[in-house]
């Protein structure tokens, strides 16, 4: 009866038939459907625009000079990427004009299964932002992975029936599908039938596997790295989301994709970003800018912000500033350089750059997760004692994974005997810490600069075990030890001693910290692993991360050893 209530009280209010709670008197406002901008004032009601014309408030602002723009929506993201819980990871993005997020928790999944889903639905309730989730398609990512859990289509038919739960996450099993693998397909199907997305992960893909990936019923793709790729997939039907974050940085490459008729059919995401990045460039307002900065279109840019992600996902009357939208707004002081005055969640303001540097945010009790719960996601990280020998190889030369800067792609750069500091080829280590199998896979890797001592960490994607390099087996194994002293994080370590370290504990890939004190220390961690010898061009720990992601070409490294990905085999 509320609904009912408040409903012929917002029409009362369009009709001008009682003052709105609040109008934006002087608008100039952005509309996504005809790529323009309209003048008039902006009349808000129990948290939805209710008109645009002629109005008067209960409460009125005159935004005389500034831009109303659709808060902006990023459509695939990891809250885990961020290492913070998703109380401080909102409080990051929403001084960027981030309204709404969609989550793939397949990271904690791996990690601690439906335990770590219900983490993140739990963690997310009553947030000033609106946080989606999309049901991990592929946790294990792989046979050639050894993780903690395994979520299957039961698992994904349950969790659909949530309203927050718009789909199946990125299904980078395509190799599983060309095999018409039964569980693949039974997740594809139970997703179909509640009428859900789902999203792609598959690099390269073209010609007959590409029809049949489309075939299966996959709508989207994050993974292109050229523009010729992107066009490729449009044109068998999918979604290109174009990605910008810390690891992975593919807009330059993707800008034709801005232009029609590809530009309708494209949405803005991070896919990883952490929280330095986030202070320092910002979140989705940083792709706007920087799409402008290279001569993108600015209506497009922001359309492709906010509405595109909005219509992809069926996202109920979000992402455009119309009478009957939910009231998610950004207030802009200027329009090509994304210059945020403030932003408003449901009517009301929940973040101002107006009165200096440091943004004002309201504030709100963080949600209650049960003890059950978080016991769950806590001491994750099981191995035994590590030992120098245990990096031993297991035959008489090993593969060199090249990487690449600026991309997760990685090359093959042929095999070593050993390490080689003076030609960056570095000794690289992957430990089962989910069930104590003792599983160590050992390999080389090229391109990543370090000079002296190791550096570890529990984020592994995406299976999540302990990863290190290092330029001697002593400082490996001293690094993987004081891991598991930690529970889990991030650590830089020489002669056996700790030079930085970020501590971890909840699943090995977050912490409960204010987003400022970790930024600050995962700041001093990356520092102390670029003054040891690591190419400025990469990110320390998030190029290392994806080393073990058997899904994207060419060579991966998990606990069972080197995987081909083009070939799919253990090598």
């Amino acid at each position: 009866m509320k609904n009912f209530e408040h409903r012929k009280r917002r029409i009362a209010a369009s009709l001008g038939e009682y003052k709105a709670p609040l109008v934006l008197k002087n608008a100039t406002i952005l509309n996504v459907f005809t790529k323009e901008f309209e003048q008039g004032d902006l009349a808000i009601s129990n948290g939805y625009f209710v008109g645009i014309g002629e109005y008067e408030g209960e409460e009125e602002i005159d935004v005389t000079g500034k831009i109303i723009v659709p808060g902006f929506i990023d459509g695939h993201m990891h809250l885990e990427s961020s290492v913070v819980t998703p109380v401080q990871y909102c409080r990051a993005v929403l001084p960027h004009g981030t309204t709404a997020v969609v989550a793939d928790p397949h990271e904690i999944a791996n990690v601690c299964g439906t335990t770590g889903i219900d983490y993140i639905l739990e963690l997310t309730k009553d947030l000033p932002i609106d946080v989606f989730v999309m049901m991990p398609s592929c946790v294990p990512a792989t046979p050639f992975d050894e993780n903690g859990y395994a979520i299957t289509h039961e698992d994904v038919d349950h969790y659909l029936e949530n309203e927050h739960v718009l789909g199946l996450a990125e299904l980078m099993n395509y190799p599983g599908v060309f095999a018409r693998d039964e569980e693949v397909i039974r997740k594809i199907k139970v997703t179909m039938r509640h009428r859900k997305m789902i999203d792609g992960h598959a690099p390269g893909l073209s010609g007959k596997q590409l029809n049949a990936y489309a075939t299966a019923g996959v709508f989207s793709d994050h993974e292109c790295t050229t523009s010729e790729e992107a066009i490729t997939k449009l044109k068998r039907g999918q979604w290109i989301m174009i990605r910008e974050g810390t690891a992975c940085k593919n807009l330059e490459s993707l800008l034709p994709l801005f232009n029609e008729p590809y530009c309708d059919r494209c949405l803005m995401v991070t896919d990883d970003k952490h929280p330095g990045d986030l202070a320092r460039e910002g979140h989705i307002d940083h792709i706007i800018r920087k799409a402008i900065k290279l001569g993108v279109e600015p209506v497009t840019a922001y359309r492709m912000a906010s509405y595109n992600a909005a219509t992809y996902f069926g996202m109920a009357m979000r992402g455009a500033i119309c009478p009957g939208y939910i009231a998610d707004f950004v207030v802009l002081n200027d329009f090509n350089t994304v210059d945020i005055h403030s932003v408003y969640k449901q009517g009301y303001k929940v973040a101002d750059m107006s009165q200096g540097d440091k943004p004002w945010t309201i504030e709100w009790a963080a949600p209650v997760v049960s003890e059950q719960i978080m016991q769950g996601v806590h001491n994750t990280v099981k191995v035994n004692e590590v030992h120098a020998s245990d990096f031993a190889l297991k035959k008489e030369k090993e593969k060199i994974i090249g990487l690449v800067p600026g991309e997760i792609l990685t090359t093959d750069e042929g095999e070593a005997a050993d390490i080689d500091i003076e030609n960056d080829i570095l000794k690289l280590a992957v430990v089962e810490r989910h069930h104590n199998t003792g599983h160590i896979g050992v390999a080389f890797v090229k391109g990543y600069g370090l000079k002296s001592g190791a550096v570890a960490t529990t984020i592994a994607h995406d299976s999540h075990n302990l990863i290190v390099v290092g330029t001697n087996e002593e400082d490996m194994a001293f690094a993987v030890r004081q891991l598991k002293n930690m529970q889990g994080g991030m650590i830089v370590v020489e002669n056996k001693t700790i030079k930085a370290k970020l501590e971890l504990p909840i699943a090995g890939l977050m912490c409960e910290l204010p987003v400022e004190e970790t930024q600050y220390k995962m700041d001093l961690v990356k520092e102390a692993a670029y003054q040891s010898g690591v190419h400025e061009n990469i990110d320390p720990f998030m190029t290392l991360s994806f080393s073990s992601l058997p899904v994207i070409p060419t060579l991966r490294l998990t606990t069972l050893g080197v995987v081909d990905v083009n070939h799919f085999e253990l090598l």
